[in-house]
């Protein structure tokens, strides 16, 4: 079979789109790969095309366990098996699914970075003919990268004992310098990247300075028909920032990772099918949705970065037909950023308290917890041991970043069980305990393979059909579990802490203060790249694509920037050079106008005005008390 042999009998497609055969080819070659294609590029397909094509298992490393089910799901209901490997899952469940990898027909395995060089997933791996070793969020390997991830360091050593496989890594969002470190820290035979250009033609980048945001976001939805994003900071906007857009008859809901897995399914099959316009939702939303026909995203506060930024903002116009990405902003976004920049990096005296206070939470000895997962609340967490909630998330990222802990978003696991005893055994129970004969019953006739795997089950479901109460189903679960009948894991949908070292005393658990320095100065730089953004009069497109290493793109004419100049009636190059110059005479005074436009030459006046009244219009410069204007910086 061809690759678009299996493009046409699994995804009912005539053709691919745009460098995903020549990355498809580049794998099947053997050839280890950094393939760099923009949000919504079909990323997905660069691995699960080959995979399916070579005989073996191809191994999918993600960080995100709710992108890994979904695709995990998406392929299953394709008739492809596939399996998922993340915390959550007790340890049974998991040696059986690799078993399964080894001995059954499984053609996906999906791990998260943190799972894969564990003694059990090592093991495993080395009996398995593994074809592919695809790397998504490749980007978390590097320090230079926005969201770097220790566990992704190790990935290369798979190549000691699966030196046959080639690697895949896929991102979004790499710089120049993000690109090279991914391939040299995945120990590529040889520099082989295939990156597709990342200006998007169709999408129109706006930046709006506004005191009023939540009035400019409804005469933004009034302006722009069809469905849109709304991303906030944090969760109590999003709702109030729904019921305000509900308040005034648009279609609106609100989405984060604090509601509960049905809450948030049935909030975004609602979006996703038309029934919700808008969803306001914080960086929790839109990965792995695909939804082509969105017409605006807008960002009601400055994001971290420049590349988190891309990546939600290219969530519209996926389609090709025109959509807007909007930032709105203004001063206190700035001061806000600065101030959250200042508490990400606490003091070591306090990531060591809450290091040694995880330990007590959780009831580990010192020397235990290696590879342990629990639910955790961080809020429950905070008060039990009165820390503060911002620093003590920000001190948990940090033990993240240095590779002693693992955090997850809520991630929903259903209830599932597996029979221990073989049927003769099982048949004397039922005789001995009619009390739950029915149930048992139910459950084989339901739901198939409890013998041999895990299976998932809906105590709801079940308590329907026996006309039960659901705490009953549950009650009589647990029972037969203490009598060794069946393991019983209850659903479960909480974020998930896992410990990647054995738990050390809290004066003997180091922080790498050089990689603490650096990883400081880099974040302090995305911050100073995202307030220039917004507030340099540049093609918006143009400085996107610059910071990610295309230098040369043209204006895009369609930005907040280049229209303005176009109704200047100025040309780019003229546009900057009156610019510059105007910050450079208000660099350290303000000025009356009739002072700035002396300034420059008499045949230029009309367009320095129009220059002046532009940056004004936009936030650039402003006036002053004594009617004076000075530069908004």
């Amino acid at each position: 079979m061809t690759p678009e042999d299996i493009l046409r009998k699994y995804w009912g497609y005539d053709g691919f789109r745009p460098l995903q055969k020549p990355i498809i080819d580049s794998v099947l070659l053997g050839n280890d790969t950094l393939a760099l294609l923009p949000t919504g590029g079909g990323k997905s397909l660069c691995f699960q095309v080959p995979g399916l094509l070579k005989k073996g298992i191809c191994v999918v490393i993600s960080p995100l366990i709710a992108l890994m089910k979904d695709q995990v799901n998406n392929l299953k209901k394709r008739g492809i098996p596939a399996v998922a490997i993340h915390s959550g899952m007790h340890p049974k469940e998991i040696d059986i699914a690799l078993d399964n990898c080894i001995y059954g027909k499984t053609k996906f395995l999906y791990l998260s970075p943190e799972r894969l060089l564990t003694k059990i997933a090592i093991t495993r791996l080395k009996q398995m003919e593994v074809n592919l070793i695809a790397v998504d969020e490749a980007h978390c390997i590097s320090q230079w990268g926005y969201d770097f991830r220790p566990a992704y360091l190790k990935i290369a050593e798979l190549k000691e004992f699966l030196p046959k496989a080639p690697i895949l890594a896929l991102t979004a969002t790499a710089t120049d310098q993000v690109a090279i470190d991914i391939q040299e820290k995945l120990e590529f035979g040889q520099q082989n990247m295939i990156r597709g250009p990342f200006t998007r033609a169709n999408l129109a980048y706006v930046v709006l300075h506004e005191e009023g945001k939540r009035e400019k976001l409804f005469e933004i939805l009034k302006k722009v028909n069809g469905t849109g994003v709304v991303y906030v900071r944090n969760r109590k906007l999003c709702k109030e920032i729904a019921n305000f857009l509900k308040k005034r008859h648009i279609s609106a809901d609100f989405y984060h990772a604090g509601l509960n897995a049905d809450q948030r399914s049935d909030k975004q099959d609602k979006w996703v099918n038309g029934e919700i316009r808008i969803i306001v939702a914080t960086n929790a939303f839109g990965m792995g949705i695909d939804k082509s026909d969105v017409r605006v995203v807008v960002h009601m506060d400055l994001p971290d970065s420049i590349e988190a930024y891309f990546q939600e903002a290219g969530r519209a116009g996926r389609d090709g037909e025109k959509a807007f990405a909007v930032l709105l902003y203004n001063e206190n976004d700035k001061i806000n950023l600065e101030r959250q920049y200042e508490v990400s990096f606490p003091e070591i005296s306090m990531i060591r308290r809450v290091y040694q206070a995880l330990g007590s939470y959780f009831q580990l000895a010192t020397g235990a917890g290696l590879n342990q997962s629990f639910d955790f609340d961080i809020g429950a967490f905070s008060r039990t041991f009165n820390l503060e909630l911002v620093p003590t998330f920000h001190c948990l990222k940090i033990l993240q970043s240095d590779g002693w802990i693992a955090l997850s978003d809520a991630v929903f696991v259903p209830a599932k069980l597996k029979l221990q005893v073989n049927k003769e055994d099982l048949y004397s129970y039922q005789v001995s305990n009619r009390g739950i004969d029915q149930l048992l019953k139910t459950i084989l006739r339901t739901y198939q393979g409890a013998f041999n795997h895990y299976i998932n089950i809906h105590e709801s479901q079940l308590a329907d059909f026996l006309k039960m109460p659901v705490k009953d189903v549950k009650k009589a679960l647990k029972k037969m579990q203490l009598d060794g009948i069946l393991d019983y894991r209850p659903q479960k949908d909480k974020p998930q802490l896992a410990f990647l070292q054995e738990r050390v005393s809290s004066e003997n658990m180091t922080i790498d203060k050089k990689a603490y320095d650096f990883r400081r100065k880099r974040q302090r730089s995305r911050i100073e790249n995202v307030i220039g953004y917004a507030t340099t009069p540049k093609c918006r497109s143009q400085q996107l694509l610059a910071y990610f290493g295309e230098t040369d793109s043209p204006p895009c004419g369609i930005c907040d920037v280049c229209l303005g100049r176009t109704k200047s009636g100025l040309s780019q190059s003229k546009f900057d050079n009156l610019t510059e110059k105007i910050r450079a005479i208000l660099s350290t005074d303000a000025l009356e106008l009739d002072i700035i436009v002396s300034k420059f030459d008499m045949m230029d006046e009309d367009k320095v005005l129009a220059t002046i009244t532009y940056l004004n219009e936009n936030g650039f410069i402003r006036k002053t008390d004594e009617n004076t204007l000075e530069w908004a910086d």
